[in-house]
């Protein structure tokens, strides 16, 4: 197996709890998605994810790494993910 097929698995295998957490758990969701429309419509800037991960980690079973640089793929894909719903509801109003 090479290093990026391991990489893949990791990221699947991280994806896999975190979808079994919400599941278990679905006010994850909108806890996650409260979280990240009172930050973003607080500041806009890089540190916001950030203070979103915290919180979501303060609030929640999900724990994201406070320290950005040892964010997972996972936890980055997730963050990216709040940020584009939140976008996309903005543009609607």
């Amino acid at each position: 197996m090479s290093a990026s097929e391991i990489q893949k698995t990791r990221i699947i295998n991280e994806l896999q709890g975190f979808i079994r957490k919400l599941l278990q758990d679905p006010k994850i969701l909108e806890q996650s998605l409260e979280v990240a429309r009172k930050e973003f419509a607080k500041d806009s800037s890089q540190d916001v994810m950030a203070r979103i991960a915290n919180e979501i980690s303060d609030t929640t079973s999900v724990h994201i790494p406070e320290d950005p640089a040892e964010h997972s793929e996972a936890d980055r894909l997730f963050l990216s993910l709040l940020r584009e719903v939140i976008m996309e509801e903005q543009a609607l109003y």
